[in-house]
């Protein structure tokens, strides 16, 4: 997996945990949720099209 790749995936990640902690904490928040489905399949998209 290349750098970007992998700094993407790694955000992926670390947006999942932050989301999941105020969602736990605040409350649900559906803008929260749908921009972390965004970034994460924009990561996924990034690691087909680089082949990995």
């Amino acid at each position: 997996m290349p750098g970007s790749t992998k700094t993407m995936a790694g955000l992926t990640m670390g947006g999942l945990v932050v989301v999941t902690a105020y969602t736990v904490t605040i409350g649900g928040n559906g803008w929260l949720w749908f921009a972390w489905v965004v970034l994460g399949l924009l990561t996924i998209g990034a690691m087909v099209a680089r082949g990995t």
